[in-house]
């Protein structure tokens, strides 16, 4: 059950507060009050996307959230086990909300701790069930007619159903993969050479990523070989002189050890100088040692450029072929041998693959069967509960049927074939498709007759979550209108209904009642959403009416809808 819904900065409503009872809740307001903003509120709750502009000009961010009672055992779905974790053991009730920036992007929360909207659509769906004001048209799509008829026969039928869809998926996989290998038989000697002669360029430049680095590295240094050698030999000759006359800084310091070496054990303080010098003549011999190395490597490598140039070359050229990088090329290689095996051994792949086509087809048969046994077996006891519903709504007389046809491709996603409501609207009058046959308040209570039927929770004693219905008495009025509200209020004896309407008829029989309205202050349109009750609801109805406030005749037919409830 919804027990709280807080609104901020969301179009109109500046700051809304609603605690919503048990029962039959009624939202009411003028035109353009803002009842739609409180409709798209809840399908936020619910993990909807929020529409363009939707936070309050002015305001930074809006917030949507929602307080619930959490049913008995909803959290040991398994489905729910993540959600499960992030909440308090033992909890009772949860808090959904959303943000939504003035930028369009959102957050989401459960229990005050962030969710994706997934997390708020999966227990969204298993708290709230909503209905919107359009939802009567698109009764007429093919898909919702199925949908309604799978609602129906139950949750385990509908759980037969996924089975079958992952059953039909697979059977789709493998007739792809058969078609393109069969397509492909007759380029096959092509592809392979293509392949393979891709493959041993590959294999035969064997590049790798560390040696691309090391020989872009030793490119830098042979293209400015003459400099690097003049460098060192300048270093060299510095540090220990030319060889005709020797010298450099290597002469100087050994001449400096001679001297410390003549009075060596005299002075202990002079003697560590002696040794510093010598260990600086060490590192000065090695440094030598080294410049003559790297002058030998360098005058040892003719023609070193030229090669390093041509192999990265042929990498680089590798990588415009294949993808842009060294790994990308060396993948490219994995899959050139899995494409060359997997032609290699097309024959035997062909028979493996028609083997588990056949079983997968085999299931999917199994399953499509089960399926429609279910969809026979609910069909006539959904056209009489249907028939029974509709007379409770003033359309006594009227009924509808459900047909069966094979669909076009022998199988679709959800099974061997496709579902059209029928209804006569009429005693006597022969049955048309749904979308001929009905006006819009008929659709809207065959709407209504069909939701109480499928709704999720309704078979079988399962859980129920609250219902929100957004006009959906759209199109109909008098007595109709009275009779859809005795059913809206028959649903609430048994669970949560909240209804956004415009008819008096209906809002008379809430248990609670809210009114919308809509105001200017300082130039700025602002919508406040109150709880109404005693005079204050005698008002609203009597505003319903179409009547005035202090009008005394529609005055004591606001009181008479409201004690006829």
């Amino acid at each position: 059950m919804l027990l709280e819904l807080r609104i901020e900065n969301l179009l109109l409503i500046e700051r809304a507060e609603l605690r919503l009872g048990p029962g039959l809740n009624a939202i009411t307001g003028e035109t353009g009050a803002g009842k739609t903003v409180l409709a798209h509120s809840l399908d936020l709750l619910m993990g909807g996307r929020a529409r363009p502009q939707i936070v309050r000009p002015g305001a930074e961010e809006a917030w949507v959230e929602g307080v619930f009672a959490l049913p008995d055992g909803l959290l040991d779905d398994p489905e729910l086990a993540e959600l499960a974790e992030r909440l308090p053991e033992g909890t009772d009730e949860v808090v959904l909300g959303r943000r939504i920036g003035a930028s369009g992007r959102t957050s989401a929360f459960i229990g005050g701790r962030s969710a994706s909207a997934a997390d708020l659509r999966a227990l969204g769906s298993r708290l709230l069930s909503f209905y919107g004001q359009h939802e009567h048209r698109r009764l007429t799509l093919a898909s919702a007619q199925l949908e309604v008829l799978d609602g129906f026969a139950g949750e385990a039928h509908l759980a037969l159903r996924e089975r079958y869809r992952d059953s039909h998926a697979e059977a789709s996989r493998l007739t792809g993969e058969l078609v393109e290998l069969r397509d492909r038989e007759g380029a096959r000697e092509r592809d392979l050479d293509l392949l393979r002669f891709e493959l041993a360029e590959i294999e035969s430049a064997a590049p790798d990523a560390d040696e691309e680095g090391e020989l872009e590295a030793e490119r830098t240094r042979l293209r400015h070989a003459e400099g690097l050698r003049e460098a060192a030999g300048r270093a060299l000759a510095a540090v220990s002189g030319v060889a005709e006359d020797g010298g450099g800084a290597r002469a100087a310091l050994a001449e400096a050890e001679a001297g410390l070496t003549a009075v060596d054990g005299l002075d202990a303080g002079l003697d560590e100088l002696g040794e510093r010098l010598r260990a600086v003549a060490i590192e000065l011999d090695d440094a030598a040692g080294g410049l003559r190395g790297y002058l030998d490597r360098i005058e040892a490598e003719p023609g070193r450029l030229e090669a390093v140039e041509e192999r990265l070359e042929a990498v680089e050229r590798l990588k415009r072929k294949h993808g842009g990088s060294v790994p990308e090329v060396l993948a490219h290689a994995e899959r050139c041998r899995a494409e060359v095996e997997r032609l290699e051994n097309a024959s035997e792949l062909l028979g493996e693959l028609e083997a588990g086509l056949g079983e997968a087809e085999a299931r999917r048969a199994r399953l499509a069967a089960e399926l429609t046994a279910g969809r026979e077996r609910s069909r006539d006891e959904l056209a009489d509960r249907v028939a029974t519903e509709l007379a409770e709504l003033a359309m006594d007389g009227a009924r509808l049927e459900v047909s069966l046809a094979p669909h076009p491709d022998g199988f679709g996603r959800a099974g061997a074939e496709t579902v059209e409501l029928l209804v006569a609207t009429n005693p006597g009058m022969p049955t048309s498709p749904l979308r001929d046959a009905a006006s819009g308040g008929e659709l809207s209570r065959i709407m209504l007759a069909l939701t109480v039927l499928s709704a999720p929770g309704e078979r079988a004693g399962g859980r129920r979550p609250a219902l929100v219905f957004d006009e959906v008495d759209a199109g109909i009025g008098g007595n109709t209108a009275r009779a859809v509200g005795e059913r809206l209020r028959g649903l609430a004896a048994s669970r949560q209904v909240v209804c956004i309407t415009h008819l008096p008829q209906v809002a008379s029989l809430a248990d609670a009642h809210f009114r919308i309205e809509k105001e200017t202050v300082g130039g700025e349109a602002r919508a406040r959403v109150e709880h109404v009750a005693g005079d204050d609801l005698v008002a609203e109805i009597v505003r319903m009416l179409g009547g005035e406030r202090g009008d005394a005749t529609a005055s004591r037919h606001a009181e008479e809808l409201l004690k006829a409830a």
